[in-house]
């Protein structure tokens, strides 16, 4: 009886136009071997089963071919090549590093290199999952990667490539392996099939290849064991039992109640596929990927993003119309944050059926929404802007009878804004008449008592803005409320008091003046107080727009001359001692080494 070797073994590719899906780095490495531009060290890094080992295998193998094909490949017929497949290569050394990472399994490492190649022209090192290394063993192996013999090559392979120091990285020719892509899986998976007179459908394929997650060396070994459960005739619904997948087809059912907003039944069918032991995450995360593939059949740009069995293309396609483009977006966001949700939640069962009644509700969550971005309701408890429109002053006519005439809109504002009262008698020269000559305007009502009021208000506040925009600053009106805030200050006992008494004032322009400080802490004190000199200085100088600056600048002479100069440490020690001569005694005694 034969000895069973898995696909992944018995199928590793043998050359480099047989590796699947990684010809970006195939080409390269063969296109190297040609023009004998071999680089002394390689790092091959990607995810796990896309082929890292086998091309440090093949390139190694190809690297001591004797006769090497034109394309840059082996041979497999000569002695170095044969000795490779039997395992018996003494040129070719594989170490795994999560099991020999301690720094003296890395100095045997490079004492070995040392050594000539027997019968070949390359020794070459494969060390696998080379982020496993201590930071020691990495340093000494630092010097021999970075400068090796010219017949030893090190081929360096990992899974994650921001784990190695950034000295290795410097040293070696990277390479990185992407997953491999759907078709191609599919089409490796087919031809082994067919070479192992396995029946099946692309359609079974397409479920294994998706499970493997662009992992080859996955899908295969889930090949192995499907043909074993299955006795060598794979079906779709048997795939989908043993692969622990939901069929699509439920997904497009649930969508099609969760739209009609019929909870019940959704319940129902999620309560089954319940029963069946689907876990609640997993059978959120098929339904996000249900959505995702609606939204992406809504465009035709964008259908070959759909990877999905050829016999469900075209009933994305034709589901998908039924949704709008909100409505798909909406629902992945409320899956997305039930998964989020889902690995806190205690009751998890609960946890998904409460993403079920959001979606069976969004519709009606989508419907209160406005053009603008807002619901309906909200529009409707906001308060709203009441919008008016500027009172215009009434002219006089140079006669003694005053006529005011007021638009029909600004009529109409005031009728809705000023309070009804009862109508005064109007004086011969206050009562308004009509003017036919003039189209379109309208004369107020002698009903409207309070129209002359707020007009002679609004003049009378006109005419003060006016007066006190023309206002400018004095120097006078700046001093004495300066010294009302120093004085208010000096109550208070404000640390700022000091700041505010020798700083200088000086007028810089009709509304502007400047506080003229001598330090940083002078002005840093005046700067804390700006807000509350602001209020006050506005309340006590009739000048709008007020504005002022802090600056620094130089003493002023005359004051400099009259208020002494502030003494330094040492000077102030000085005058202590000179006053108390007791201190310095005390210093001396003590032994004590002040630091002006």
């Amino acid at each position: 009886m034969d000895k069973f070797i898995v696909s992944a073994r018995k199928y590793r590719p043998q050359t480099f136009e047989s590796v699947v899906g990684q010809s970006h780095i195939t080409t390269t490495l063969r296109n190297a071997i040609r023009q004998q531009h071999l680089a002394h060290a390689f790092l091959f890094c990607g995810p796990r089963g896309v082929g890292k080992t086998t091309c440090a295998r093949i390139l190694a193998k190809t690297i001591n071919c004797t006769d090497r094909t034109p394309e840059g490949e082996a041979c497999d017929q000569c002695t170095h090549c044969r000795s490779f497949n039997e395992g018996a290569s003494l040129n070719y050394f594989e170490l795994d590093a999560a099991s020999n990472n301690s720094v003296d399994q890395m100095r045997d490492l490079t004492e070995q290199v040392r050594f000539m190649p027997q019968g070949g022209a390359y020794k070459v090192y494969v060390i696998d999952e080379v982020h496993m290394l201590s930071t020691s063993a990495f340093n000494a192996f630092l010097k021999t990667l970075e400068e090796p013999p010219s017949y030893a090559i090190f081929i360096l392979a990992t899974t994650e490539k921001h784990k190695i120091l950034p000295t290795i990285l410097s040293r070696c020719q990277i390479f990185d392996f992407k997953r491999i892509t759907l078709r191609d899986t599919i089409d490796h998976l087919s031809a082994i099939c067919q070479k192992e007179s396995i029946k099946t459908d692309e359609n079974t394929l397409q479920l294994i290849a998706q499970k493997s997650e662009g992992c080859l060396r996955d899908a295969l070994s889930l090949l192995d064991k499907l043909v074993s459960f299955s006795g060598g005739q794979l079906s779709y619904a048997q795939t989908l039992e043993h692969l622990n997948i939901l069929d699509a087809d439920l997904y497009f059912q649930l969508m099609d109640l969760l739209h009609q907003q019929k909870l019940s039944e959704a319940l129902v069918l999620y309560d089954g596929i319940h029963q069946k032991g689907f876990e609640g995450d997993q059978f959120l995360s098929g339904l996000a990927e249900c959505i995702r593939n609606l939204l992406v059949s809504l465009d035709e740009k964008a259908a070959a993003l759909l990877d999905v069995a050829e016999g469900f293309q075209e009933r994305y396609r034709q589901t998908a119309p039924r949704y709008t483009a909100g409505y798909l977006v909406s629902a992945l966001n409320l899956i997305n944050q039930a998964e989020i949700q889902f690995r806190t939640a205690r009751n998890k069962r609960l946890q998904v059926e409460m993403a079920l009644i959001k979606l069976a509700y969004l519709n009606q969550a989508l419907d209160l929404s406005s053009s603008d971005g807002r619901s309906k309701k909200k529009m409707t408890d906001s308060p709203l802007a009441f919008r008016i429109r500027p009172i215009r002053i009434a002219t006089a006519r140079p006669d003694s009878s005053t006529q005011a005439q007021v638009t029909k809109p600004e009529a109409k504002l005031i009728l809705e804004t000023t309070e009804k009262k009862e109508p005064k008698p109007a004086t011969p020269t206050a009562t308004p008449t009509t003017t036919p000559s003039t189209p379109g305007l309208i004369t107020p009502s002698p009903k409207i008592s309070a129209l002359s009021k707020i007009r002679d208000q609004f003049a009378q506040q006109v005419k003060e803005n006016t007066a006190a925009n023309h206002k400018t600053l004095s120097d006078e009106e700046l001093h004495l409320a300066w010294k009302q805030y120093t004085e208010r200050l000096r109550t208070q006992k404000d640390p700022a008091l000091p700041s505010f008494e020798r700083a200088r004032l000086e007028v810089a322009g009709p509304t502007e003046f400047q506080v003229i400080v001598h330090n940083n802490i002078e002005q840093r004190f005046i700067e804390q107080e700006r807000n509350a000199l602001y209020e006050f200085l506005s309340r006590h100088i009739s000048v709008k727009g007020l504005q002022f600056q802090v600056v620094l600048g130089e003493p002023d002479p005359e004051a400099s001359s009259t208020e002494p100069a502030p003494l330094s440490s040492r000077d102030q020690y000085q005058a202590m001692i000179a006053q108390y001569p007791l201190v310095e005694a005390l210093k001396e005694k003590l032994g004590l080494d002040l630091d002006y």
